[in-house]
């Protein structure tokens, strides 16, 4: 079973554990990744942790764990055990680790969506902690300012409790997928881009531009049949408008074997 499959077991269940998610994605770029070793490392993280400054204390003070402002899109910032290893990651990793060492220790977090800045809350209050920040509480103006700073949303835009609720493990799981396709598009790879988007067609909302991304990345390895087969497969249950989409990229890749 490749790590795409055990990622799919994982997700599968009507209640996916986080934590094993996030090591299972992690998987697509180090299939020898010891999930143990890594479910172990936050057993440790929340060992003694009680209240939620305490959390604050064990992870971003005792151990470090802070935001990787000198390189954002290296892809390790987005792999849940490197993020443990290193102490470094960008928003939603770091949200990951504050969650799941706040489970474990009693004190339940919740990851907020924001566009632009994944951001924490202790569950069911209107108290935001930046984690890319050092776990630092910030105020609903500062969350207007994060959010407008890295989305470019000017004062048209409305601001407000529709874009702070609570984020499910699956749209997690989505974003911190999302966060690696542009990270592997930017770099062209286009193995780690196939990987990346097999798993993010196992879940929900899944786009007629995930799939013709996955079957350019196939033909960008020289695997333009399968590309095209891919693309071939999915017409029967398409619309009539997605269909021609389809036939037209199929028959674009189909066209490097002649």
């Amino acid at each position: 079973m490749d790590a795409v499959q055990r990622f799919g077991r994982v997700v599968g269940v009507p209640d996916p554990p986080l934590d094993r998610a996030a090591l299972a994605l992690a998987a697509g770029a180090d299939p020898r990744i010891d999930a143990d070793r890594w479910l172990r490392e936050l057993d440790r993280l929340a060992a003694g942790v009680t209240t939620l400054p305490g959390l604050r204390q064990r992870l971003f003070v005792e151990e470090g764990f802070g935001g990787n402002t000198g390189d954002y899109t290296d892809p390790r910032n987005s792999l849940l055990h490197h993020v443990l290893h290193r102490r470094l990651g960008i928003p939603i990793t770091l949200a990951v680790v504050t969650m799941e060492v706040g489970r474990r220790a009693g004190v339940p977090i919740e990851g907020v969506g924001m566009p632009g800045h994944f951001l924490v809350r202790p569950t069911g209050t209107n108290r935001y902690l930046d984690v890319f920040a050092g776990g630092t509480e910030i105020s609903g103006a500062r969350c207007e300012q994060l959010f407008r700073g890295a989305t470019g949303a000017g004062p048209e835009v409305p601001f407000g409790p529709h874009l702070l609720t609570a984020t499910p493990t699956r749209a997690i799981l989505v974003r911190m997928l999302e966060n690696l396709r542009a990270v592997y598009g930017a770099r062209n790879r286009p193995a780690d881009l196939e990987w990346v988007l097999r798993m993010r067609l196992l879940l929900p909302g899944v786009r007629l531009a995930d799939v013709l991304e996955l079957a350019t990345a196939m033909g960008d390895q020289g695997r333009w049949h399968e590309g095209a087969r891919l693309l071939e497969e999915r017409i029967p249950a398409a619309s009539v408008a997605h269909a021609e989409r389809l036939r037209t990229a199929a028959r674009s890749l189909r066209a490097h074997l002649n």
